[in-house]
């Protein structure tokens, strides 16, 4: 068996001090700490955000927490402030500061906090909580911070966009920008670092080019971790797809002329499109789409168990009552089925618990798309009308992690996990360029291609195959070509 492309839990040595690391950084996350202490060196504060886009799995809160610590030991940066949009990913940043031996705290908006946290190493709060308390952060944040050179670092950094048509707008980004103006360097963190809205975001240089005659500008990563290279070196899982095609039936008059049929994968008419994927994804529907799927995934869950015991699956649904259809589905067929949304109270709770184990099945609307953590994932049903790539991609990469136990026990390439989809035109395009980065253009003189759409051939085109079910043609996409070195024998 090859060895990973480094060992994440390699214990150093006993007579450690207890605030060393524990951990064996990966090779990206030595070129993170050589590229932090870079900035630091500049003087050029146009170069103080440092933007890293790095596939799910990749490493990137433990990456960010190493490069911290490392300045912070050689005394090139005393503090820390981590943003981030989800209470969920708040308690993985605290674990992960944890394990390193770093304290942060979160900050809950109390003033009178803020006279205690002197030896805290930083603070972490939220997007939302950021701009609830804009004013008591700008007054309380510097004594907070013992007026010591700080880091801030804001995750999934794609949610911060800048709106230069209202550039006063007390948004999330704006508000970041304002907080972190102080920041001696500001670190960006993205699985995804483009937007539906082509925006910009904070800490990310924009950078003008001539091409093919016109000037463009662009958002492009200063650091690069595309999942095909994780998947190569066996640090994450690699997908397949299954797409469920069939004809879709439009109209409800009983006479056959007003009764109107389109082929799912086939329609190039956006209205039609749309129309199309609003009707596949109902489990009661007539064309039978959304159930065939299901069953289908049902059924490939049922196989990855055998070889990997508890291993999960996730149905990402459009709303909170299609949700509770899709549980109610699976419950009926016999499925231990999760329900979780954000007016449910208790969501948090049972994440936390499908994580550990219990059920079979997870279904959301959005809170599992993105940052959730769970390795035991393996299958993603995607029933959501939500289309751009960014949701997409990071709804289906929560099934590319391994836990510590499949690390030993599978070869590389891992296992695949799979995902069941319709066959939507624009989800099939994603799919062909899940796995690459691609420019994220902010700003054209001449109209070009959508970024968040993409296109047929957008990185690199993948062989489709149909495979006949009796009823419809699943249509099959397999992941990235790996060398072949790293291919296993038919």
């Amino acid at each position: 068996m090859a060895p990973p492309s480094f060992e994440l839990f390699r214990r150093v040595e006993a007579s450690a001090s207890p605030r060393q690391p524990p951990l064996q950084p990966r090779d990206w996350q030595l070129q993170l700490i050589q590229l932090l202490r870079v900035r630091l060196n500049d003087s050029d504060p146009a170069r103080r955000d440092v933007l890293v886009h790095a596939g799910p799995g990749a490493g990137k809160t433990l990456g960010a927490l190493l490069g911290f610590q490392r300045m912070q030991r050689e005394g090139r940066l005393g503090r820390l402030v981590v943003f981030c949009h989800r209470s969920s990913i708040a308690r993985q940043w605290l674990a992960a500061a944890q394990r390193l031996g770093l304290l942060i705290r979160e900050f809950d908006g109390n003033p009178e906090a803020g006279q205690g946290g002197a030896d805290s190493d930083g603070w972490l709060l939220s997007y939302q909580g950021a701009a609830r308390h804009r004013e008591r952060l700008l007054r309380d944040l510097p004594e907070r911070l013992a007026g010591k050179p700080w880091l801030a670092i804001a995750d999934e950094v794609h949610h911060l966009g800048l709106d230069p048509e209202d550039p006063e707008a007390m948004g999330w980004g704006q508000v970041f920008s304002e907080l972190t103006s102080p920041a001696l360097l500001r670190l960006g963190l993205s699985g995804t670092p483009f937007r539906a809205d082509a925006l910009a975001f904070c800490a990310a240089r924009r950078i003008r080019m001539r091409e093919a005659g016109r000037i463009v500008e662009r958002i492009v990563p200063d650091l690069c971790v595309e999942p095909h290279r994780l998947i190569q070196a066996g640090d994450v899982r690699p997908l397949e797809f299954r797409f469920q095609d069939g004809w879709v039936e439009h109209g409800r008059g009983p006479a056959e002329t007003e009764r109107q049929t389109s082929p799912l994968s086939q329609e190039s008419r956006e209205s039609w499109r749309a129309r199309n994927l609003r009707r596949a994804i109902r489990p009661g529907d007539g064309g039978g789409i959304a159930q065939r799927l299901l069953i289908q995934a049902r059924g490939r869950l049922e196989q990855v168990r055998g070889l990997h015991h508890g291993a999960g699956g996730l149905v990402i649904a459009r709303d909170i009552h299609h949700a509770r259809q899709i549980a109610e589905w699976l419950r009926e067929e016999g499925e231990e089925a999760i329900l979780v949304h954000s007016l449910d109270p208790e969501a948090s709770n049972q994440l936390v618990a499908f994580r550990g184990g219990l059920g079979r099945w997870l279904v959301s609307v959005d809170m599992c798309a993105e940052g959730f953590d769970a390795p035991r994932l393996r299958v993603v049903a995607y029933l959501s009308t939500v289309v751009t790539r960014s949701r997409f991609v990071q709804a289906i990469t929560r099934a590319v992690r391994l836990d510590d136990e499949r690390l030993g026990a599978e070869s590389i390439p891992r296992d695949p996990s799979y995902v069941f989809a319709p066959a939507d035109p624009l989800l099939i395009a994603h799919a062909r360029s899940w796995a690459r980065s691609e420019p994220y253009e902010i700003r054209c003189e001449a109209a070009g291609p959508s970024p968040e759409t993409g296109g047929p051939g957008a990185g690199g085109a993948q062989p489709l195959t149909a495979l006949a079910d009796g009823a419809g043609a699943v249509i099959q996409l397999g992941g990235p070509e790996l060398p072949a070195f790293l291919a296993r024998p038919a």
